[in-house]
């Protein structure tokens, strides 16, 4: 007979991948794959032709619910609301089931936040772990042509933004360290050339901290704000580079506490046409 447990165990990476691309929260992710692992221990295993498909689909089917609970109280966050980050250097243990998540870039798990809650099921199953259209059908409970046109849908959406997903980790470290060394030297100039016209940058600070209450828009904007940020933070934080969901970012600290995390997203001419910034303290005690 089977180990059940064991294969559930096998397949927790891919469904906290699921419910973290889905909820954008780590502890959020790992009590929805619990609820999973529940009706998993109670099913009738004989019944199930193909259990990853069937745990998908209930991780899917969690997940669509919890989100639509999510979104009601973010309507109610104070300022914009960013994904918890994924920091490499600090990640192991139990949250070695995450493993699979460090690979979706921050900067598109922002994009999918402009997805219906079906689009983004949807896009993540197919283009994440390249399901079939049979299941996107089971767990959406709809016609594997509506889900075609689903797909293309947030497919349409997320190529909107015009960020380019899936950089190579040297290009973003070397766009990345030359920001950073312009803004220290206080380089208004080369800060200007490194940023997309159209640039936007995002902090959450969840009204824990001082961020930006919304969005800040274009070049001169963001270069202004970060400038000024920037050089506070280089007269009484330290900073270090890591890994932050598989790409490089920044880490700020002070008081020898993190109290910033800050990475971009690149566009198809090498600019960087996002940026984030999370400051809410009580996402990186998570960390």
């Amino acid at each position: 007979m089977p180990n059940y447990t064991e294969y559930f165990e096998l397949e927790r990476p891919a469904l906290m991948s699921i419910a973290y691309q889905m909820l954008g929260e780590r502890a959020a992710a790992q009590d929805l794959v619990q609820d999973a692992w529940e009706i998993w221990n109670k099913a009738d295993k004989a019944t199930i032709d193909s259990p990853p498909a069937w745990l998908r689909t209930v991780t899917n089917r969690l997940a669509i619910d919890a989100l639509r609970s999510a979104r009601k109280k973010r309507e109610v966050y104070v300022g914009p609301w960013l994904p918890e980050p994924l920091i490499e250097d600090v990640q192991g243990g139990p949250d070695a089931a995450l493993a699979l998540a460090k690979d979706c870039e921050l900067a598109l798990m922002w994009a999918m936040e402009r997805l219906t809650i079906e689009e983004r099921s949807a896009f993540i199953l197919r283009k994440v772990f390249d399901s079939d259209y049979a299941e996107l059908s089971e767990v959406l409970g709809k016609t594997e042509a509506n889900c075609r046109k689903i797909v293309s849908r947030a497919s349409q959406k997320i190529a909107s933004t015009k960020l380019k997903f899936n950089v190579t980790q040297s290009e973003t470290y070397a766009l990345l360290s030359k920001f950073t060394q312009a803004c220290a030297a206080k380089n208004h100039d080369q800060v200007l050339s490194l940023l997309a016209p159209d640039v936007v940058s995002i902090s959450d600070g969840g009204g824990h901290v001082r961020a930006a209450l919304r969005p800040l828009f274009g070049a001169l904007e963001v270069s202004g704000v970060l400038l000024s940020i920037l050089r506070k933070y280089s007269s009484n934080s330290t900073t270090h580079r890591t890994n932050v969901n598989g790409q490089p970012a920044l880490i700020i600290s002070a008081n020898n506490q993190l109290n910033t995390v800050l990475t971009i997203g690149v566009n198809d001419a090498g600019l960087i046409a996002w940026i984030y910034m999370m400051r809410n303290p009580y996402k990186l005690r998570l960390c």
